[in-house]
């Protein structure tokens, strides 16, 4: 028995799975015929060769399926069609028995796919139109759109750029029937990410977006309004490299310099809903919600579901606020879609910021940063030489047998070291950057510590090795050492001084062991220690740590914060999106469970003491919180309809499988389940869950609205709620806070732990203690600084609760 090919079941659909046997012929003592009926009904006419149909023919099979067209050596191969008793039909490429190839596959509902095929999957260039006219063209993966590709729908929007997994995922441009238009980041078919929303009346709004809503901080243009270059307005909202660094498409927009004539647009039921109406009787609601009511502008983002199993999304329908004056613009931040702080500027002080922002920074780049050699072309060689080097280090040093440290193990002489010449060599392969020679510092103490912290040898590789790169990002301080983030956010790789990589081999005995007993630290994470020289003599020093933000959340305020008070400050018009900020910044407290604010504390105390131990001072508790929308607006923001995936007969839409973006209340405090959440090791997960006091001094995990479950731990993931401190100040100025209550998750650790307290510093603190107030500059003696530290924490960030 042979079997002759494999067809699709007449039930099954071309694109959801392999063609599966049908039947087989008994081809045993045929003759050659060039017609033949066989036994079980089947009937095949046309040539042979030996006892196999080969050349043209026609096969008819007893359950109604035909082929007419190529066989070769028994197998369907060549150009043919297929006929389905349902209708469908098939003209193309086969091979093999398979559809492979360019073909046409018509279903009897209407629709049509004209492309490449693979192994009877859409794989390639194809074009589909779908039973209710929306029409696809672009790449196909395994039968999904992926890549580029343009999706109409049949009631005139349109879609434009990148795919993934059949969502639109990556850069991308939505337009709207209705003239409106947003250009910018997509993840798994929602806005994510920054873009450029601009409406009909001509307005347009440049900002961030998170899960379809917009989240963090933007501009707000009116219509009529004559606008900036795009690169000054990247600038102005903190991304240094223009547009480069946000959107691959902005030009598209023709932002420069354009004016758009003023129309007249009638406002949408959002626009006429009042903030402080809704909620006046609330007393989580800042006095100044009134005042800054007539600026709300709380937008609602939809979309519906086609029997093509593709979204069309609503526009923003127009709710570019057409404002009496056009000479001023808004500057505005955004929490899951609702606008909770606005400060109106005007028109010529944006681009003016821009300007000088550009000069400080690069005058501050070109006077502080060290590394200035590395920047540009070498940046790039030195990013490549960093991967190579860590990629031949941990290969080398992952096969030896895991035993514990010893004390050689410690120190400058503990290393690993190899030439890379570009050319390649017995040990090291060829590769596109120039001649380095690599040094790896206690390769075998680092392997413990990342086996310690749980992390894969082959993830770890693959995420800082990985074939996409690495992401050089800029430097946040005024150190200008250069920073480099992993494709997929887990690590920071950072350049040391000479003196910082002295401090911290000389520290790493008493490190490992503190890391070792206190599992829940909340100290930088360390992975490697890596020196890279070039032309013989420029040396470039780096250590990889774990991200701190590393969350599927987003961050909307980073504070740095070192109980200090000289020199503590921001410049208002410095700050942007990823602005870091300092401790006379910060403008709440935060209050969490009494249980969870008692072992923060006394970790805190351990690793203070730690640090005292070591005579570090200069070290910080980076902050980071996510807030989450005032809960009272919830009830204003629909959740877009998301049906399951499943309704959906190609397989292709947006599916969040039912969950709810807004539920009824904040955050929620549960029960610990194992089993209902990530227990995968990250970069800066810390140890076991945390108990809570409100449960019973029971292991918890928050529930976060529109994300899911998470572990709560030391410094990852803890909920608070942040009390707004208002000042009289705040209150005359143009910026308006809406909400004086929010509910956060918390993401913290202790950075910067390298600088000892060492003659230069004690010589720094003499002389400033005469200018300024000894108690408030950050150089004082370790003792000082850790209590300092802790006081101000207690204080003025977690103060006790009443």
């Amino acid at each position: 028995m042979t079997c002759l090919m494999n067809l699709i079941d007449e039930d099954s659909e071309i694109n959801a799975k392999p063609l599966g046997p049908v039947s087989c012929i008994d081809v045993e003592n045929v003759e050659r015929p060039n017609k033949k009926v066989f036994s079980n009904g089947d009937l095949y006419v046309g040539d042979f060769k030996e006892v196999l149909p080969h050349g043209k023919g026609r096969y008819t099979w007893s359950n109604g399926i035909v082929y007419e067209g190529d066989w070769e050596a028994g197998k369907m191969t060549g150009k043919g069609l297929l006929l389905w008793p349902s209708g469908e039909r098939y003209n193309g490429d086969i091979s093999g028995g398979y559809l492979h190839g360019v073909g046409t596959l018509t279903s009897p509902d209407g629709s049509m796919y004209e492309g490449q095929w693979r192994m009877n999957i859409q794989h390639g260039f194809g074009r589909k139109k779908y039973s209710n006219s929306d029409v696809y063209e672009g790449e196909w993966k395994e039968g999904e759109h992926e890549g580029n590709g343009r999706y109409f729908w049949n009631n005139g929007n349109k879609y434009t750029g990148n795919w993934k997994r059949g969502k639109m995922h990556g850069r991308g441009v939505m337009e709207w029937v209705n003239g409106d238009k947003y250009n910018g980041c997509w993840l798994n078919g929602l806005r994510h990410g920054s873009g450029i929303y601009q409406y009909a009346d001509g307005g347009y709004y440049f900002g961030t977006w998170t899960r379809g809503l917009k989240d963090g901080k933007g501009v707000f243009y009116p219509a009529g309004s004559k606008r900036p270059s795009l690169k000054k307005l990247c600038i102005s909202l903190g991304y240094d490299n223009g547009p480069r660094s946000v959107l691959s498409q902005c030009s598209s927009l023709n932002l420069e310099g354009s004016t758009v004539k003023k129309r007249s647009v009638r406002r949408s039921v959002s626009e006429k809903i009042s903030v402080s109406g809704v909620l006046r009787s609330s007393g989580r609601i800042s006095h100044k919600s009134a005042e800054s009511s007539r600026h709300s502008n709380s937008s609602r983002e939809s979309m519906h579901h086609y029997s093509s199993g593709t979204f069309s999304f609503d526009s923003d329908g127009c709710q570019s606020e057409v404002q009496e004056s056009t000479a001023v613009v808004y500057e505005r931040e955004y929490m899951q879609g609702v606008m909770i702080k606005e400060r109106v500027r005007g028109y010529t002080e944006l681009p003016k910021k821009a300007e000088k922002k550009t000069k400080h920074h690069a005058k501050e780049t070109t006077k502080s940063s060290c590394f200035g050699i590395f920047k540009g072309k070498n940046s790039y060689h030195l990013m490549l030489n960093l991967q190579l080097g860590i990629r031949y280090t941990v290969g080398k040093i992952t096969p030896v047998p895991k035993r514990e440290v010893r004390t050689a193990d410690f120190g400058h002489r503990a290393r690993i070291t190899m030439f890379f010449p570009r050319r390649g060599s017995q040990f090291t392969p060829p590769h596109k950057s120039v001649d380095f020679c690599w040094k790896d510092y206690c390769p075998m103490v680092f392997r413990n510590l990342r086996e310690m912290f749980k992390l894969d040898a082959a993830e770890y590789m693959m995420s800082i090795c990985g074939d996409d790169g690495l992401t050089e990002i800029s430097s946040p301080g005024k150190s200008g050492s250069i920073f480099y983030l992993s494709l997929d956010d887990r690590f920071v790789i950072k350049t040391l001084k000479k003196s910082e990589l002295k401090v911290l081999v000389k520290m790493l005995p008493k490190y490992y062991n503190h890391v070792k007993e206190h599992e829940n630290t909340l100290i930088t994470k360390f992975f490697g220690l890596h020196q890279i020289t070039v032309h013989g003599k420029r040396k470039a020093r780096f250590v990889v740590m774990g991200n701190m933000f590393c969350t599927e959340l987003r961050i909307h305020r980073r504070y740095d914060l070192k109980g200090s008070t000289h020199g503590r400050c921001t410049d208002k018009d410095k700050i942007h999106e990823n602005t870091i900020l300092k401790d006379l910044d910060l403008s709440y407290e935060f209050q969490m469970d009494k249980s969870l604010q008692k072992f923060f504390f006394h970790q805190i105390a351990l690793d203070c003491n730690f640090l005292k131990s070591q005579h570090i001072i200069d070290y910080s508790l980076l902050l980071g919180l996510h807030f989450r929308a005032p809960e009272q607006l919830n009830g204003l923001l629909k959740p877009p309809m998301m049906p399951n995936i499943e309704s959906s007969p190609a397989g292709q839409g947006l599916t969040t499988d039912g969950e709810v973006l807004f539920p009824s209340k904040g955050l929620l405090l549960v029960a610990h389940e194992p089993s209902s959440v990530s227990t995968d090791p990250g970069p800066h997960i810390r140890g076991r869950p945390l108990r809570a006091f409100s449960l019973g001094d029971k292991e918890v995990d928050v529930l976060v609205p529109g994300t899911g479950r998470l572990q709560v731990q030391l410094g990852v993931n803890m909920p608070a709620q942040a009390n707004q401190k208002l000042s009289r100040d705040e209150a005359d100025s143009a910026e308006v806070e809406l909400f004086e209550v929010y509910d956060v998750v918390i993401y913290m650790g202790i950075i910067d732990i390298l600088q000892e307290y060492n003659a230069k510093k004690k010589a720094e603190h003499a002389c400033k203690s005469v200018k300024f107030d000894p108690l408030s500059i950050s150089v004082v003696e370790p003792e000082l600084y850790a209590q300092r530290f802790i006081n101000f924490l207690k204080q003025k960030v977690f103060p006790e609760q009443p």
